[in-house]
């Protein structure tokens, strides 16, 4: 074979594998624009987390910056990878009520200030009660759950106006399943409403109010541990009062902000006989908001029973 034979094809080969690498790039590029990118979200906790791949299924990429179920929520602190992801996110799915403000500072930080933003109290639209605080637990509440679900179904379709219709969808079907819970609480209310429940926080106290049950434990109480504080002697002796006499048929505890006070109540209500329902305010592991809501009204269900 001559030189200019040899170089003639050389050269061939180059542009044959050039235009098959130019082809591939077009094939490549038109698969990218057939399948738009998953649409960022970044919620505070895994609970509004777990909604919102709910409503966004496979079209939504889900970060949750608290997740970690022995974490207390209302200690945490930034790091740079959650700080990273809100930074990019396209909607943020935040608790509100002061319970997660740290959404707020992150995404200002991060200078997003196109991210729709979704504050699950507001939408809620519940209100403190006069001379009282905000209950910010409004994922214990059902009718905003169902509330958050439109509004983060809205934002991802206008995020991604071509899956509009799976995420309206998607939110119904959650939203459905949302329905026998409120049943369950409504048959607790109808056999035991006006009896007394007590808490260590205030975090059940939306899913005992629909379910008809009075909250008997001081509220300087409650309120304390919720701010990781201790109460006086005299507001503990008043709070450890009410498991005598059948003044409660329950005593709903959170494990995740658990302290020697709260320990204390936990072994004055075994002690006089009282059931313990222990409740969270993240995702257990291995749970989805759903399981872990049937979970939670099924053990008050039968605790009361007892």
């Amino acid at each position: 074979m001559s030189l200019s034979t040899s170089r003639r094809l050389a050269l061939l080969t180059s542009a044959s594998l050039a235009l098959l690498a130019g082809c591939g790039s077009s094939s490549d590029s038109a698969d990218a624009k057939s399948a738009p990118a998953r649409v960022a979200v970044v919620a505070s906790t895994n609970v509004w987390g777990d909604i919102a791949r709910r409503v966004g299924g496979d079209r939504v990429d889900v970060t949750s910056v608290i997740g970690d179920p022995d974490q207390d929520p209302h200690s945490y602190e930034a790091d740079p990878q959650n700080q990273l992801a809100l930074s990019k996110a396209k909607v943020v799915v935040e608790n509100g009520g002061g319970y997660d403000d740290f959404v707020d500072r992150m995404l200002k930080s991060g200078h997003n200030d196109s991210a729709e933003v979704i504050n699950a109290v507001e939408v809620s639209g519940r209100t403190a009660p006069k001379g009282g605080e905000l209950n910010e637990h409004v994922w214990y509440d059902f009718p905003t759950v169902a509330k958050v679900a439109d509004r983060i179904s809205a934002a991802l379709a206008e995020a991604d106006p071509g899956d509009a219709p799976a995420f309206g969808k998607n939110a119904a079907a959650f939203k459905a399943k949302l329905t026998p819970l409120e049943a369950k609480e409504a048959r607790i209310k109808k056999a035991h409403g006006g009896e007394g429940v007590a808490i260590t926080e205030p975090v059940p106290l939306y899913m005992t109010e629909a379910s008809g049950l009075v909250n008997r434990t001081p509220a300087q109480f409650s309120e304390a541990i919720e701010e990781g504080d201790d109460v006086s002697p005299r507001v503990l002796q008043e709070s450890l009062a009410v498991f005598g006499g059948k003044k409660v048929k329950v005593l709903v505890y959170n494990e995740q902000t658990s302290s020697p006070q709260t320990e204390k109540a936990e072994a004055a209500a075994r002690a006089a006989g009282v059931p313990v329902v222990p409740v969270t305010e993240t995702l257990p592991k291995g749970k989805d908001y759903l399981g872990w809501m049937t979970g939670n009204v099924d053990a008050l269900a039968s605790a009361l029973a007892k």
